[in-house]
């Protein structure tokens, strides 16, 4: 076997063993990728690109109730959208987060 030969084959066969990462790499790295959804600021296009389970409808849904019923006040308001059940935000609850939300009481004044 002519050497030129030997070096392309050798290049061809290990050629993708030696840049394919480990799938447990992989996994780890993704999970310290997660992205962070702020539920009362996210657009359509971040909702649906960002989430487990939620599509383009979906996240049109959640915007719209936003827009229609104000801020979500929890995570777990989610499930008033139409569409959105409790495996959708148990899927997705360590990425999202709520911010602009008002207090959810007034707290109530002291009496003497």
């Amino acid at each position: 076997m002519s050497l030129p030969l030997l070096v392309s084959l050798m290049a061809l066969l290990g050629a993708p063993f030696a840049t394919a990462a480990p799938p447990a790499a992989a996994a780890s790295s993704a999970i310290s990728q997660t992205t962070i959804v702020n539920l009362n600021s996210a657009d359509v296009t971040t909702l649906a690109r960002d989430l487990v389970g939620i599509g383009p409808a979906k996240a049109r849904a959640i915007v719209d109730y936003r827009t229609k019923n104000g801020p979500f006040r929890s995570i777990d308001d989610l499930a008033l959208v139409k569409g959105i059940g409790q495996r959708t935000i148990e899927l997705n609850r360590a990425r999202l987060r709520i911010s602009g939300a008002p207090p959810s009481a007034p707290p109530s004044p002291r009496t003497r």
